[in-house]
């Protein structure tokens, strides 16, 4: 089987040796996206709705580069700063699925890359 490497620019580039997605066989695995804007290479949402929308918003440009949407997703992994932030983020990444919603377990972790507070990988199937 090969794998294919999925990268787009209107998503930010990786922080360390690793690929925005990868394509193996039937399933795409995507990693983990953080609050950056691609635009400006910066974090600019000032609180957790924010940086779960630009999150959201990461990764639904990772997954149109794959030729693929929210309703491809099978599962989700959430990372949290703090499991306090749960229910802002389960707010926003539920309005993403149209019911059909993926596996998914959510984690509060001690830190995450930049000190950001919500990182979130997925699977999908093509």
């Amino acid at each position: 089987m090969e794998k294919k490497i999925i990268m787009t620019t209107k998503a930010p580039d990786p922080i360390g040796p690793y690929s925005q997605a990868v394509e193996a066989g039937n399933l795409v695995f995507l990693s983990g996206q953080v609050a950056f804007n691609p635009e400006t290479g910066s974090i600019d949402a000032t609180d957790i709705p924010g940086e779960t929308v630009q999150v959201m918003k990461n990764l639904d440009a990772v997954l149109r580069e794959a030729g693929l949407t929210f309703d491809n997703v099978v599962k989700t992994t959430i990372f949290l700063s703090d499991m306090s932030h749960f229910a802002a983020v389960n707010e926003v990444y539920g309005k993403y699925f149209k019911g059909n919603y993926p596996a998914r377990e959510t984690v509060a972790v001690k830190g995450l890359p930049r000190n950001v507070n919500v990182e979130i990988s997925m699977i999908a199937l093509k």
